[in-house]
């Protein structure tokens, strides 16, 4: 996949919750914003089940769930908790096949899928482009690099998620919850 027109919409991109000042706005340690795949996936796809499988955390107006900071902080929270533990256990096999303990301290969860598996954001190496690296932990017991920016990791996330990505889309608008 080249770019963002070849995925299959099943229906109008869910929007009106998604907070638009925050996904041009948002800034990280490194003063950066949100990579510009991951921008150009939300205004494409706003919030939606991609592949059958996978979530996308947007930025979202207050008084709604699933949003990047929310949703996603809370899942970065349990996942270095995860690793810190698997590290005190000395359970190396956690950081393979690419990873590092010291790694998993930068790391930033921006997707989940409904197997349980998470994509991450190295939000301490910010490539030229305005990218992040993104790694993809499956059942947050391994470390993967995935790819260099959003569009390049989707073909393998259609790839891995199987007979659930061979159906008429690829994107699935949710609707929005609030909390």
């Amino acid at each position: 996949m080249t770019n963002l027109d070849a995925l299959r919409l099943g229906g109008e991109p869910t929007r009106t919750h998604i907070d638009f000042t925050a996904l041009d706005g948002f800034s990280f340690d490194d003063g950066g914003g949100f990579p510009p795949s991951y921008r150009d996936f939300i205004r494409h796809s706003g919030w939606a089940r991609t592949f059958g499988l996978w979530l996308v955390y947007p930025p979202v107006l207050t008084g709604f769930a699933d949003g990047f900071v929310g949703r996603g902080g809370q899942l970065t929270r349990a996942f270095q908790a995860a690793y810190r533990d698997g590290r005190n256990e000395d359970f190396d096999w956690m950081i393979e096949p690419d990873g590092s303990w010291e790694l998993v301290e930068s790391l930033a969860v921006f997707g989940w899928s409904e197997n349980g598996d998470a994509l991450l954001w190295n939000t301490a190496a910010r490539g030229a482009q305005g990218e992040f690296p993104i790694w993809e932990s499956v059942h947050m017991d391994t470390m993967h690099r995935r790819g260099t920016d959003l569009i390049e990791v989707l073909d393998g996330l259609r790839s891995r998620a199987g007979a659930l990505a061979d159906g008429v889309v690829d994107i699935q608008p949710l609707p929005p919850t609030r909390v």
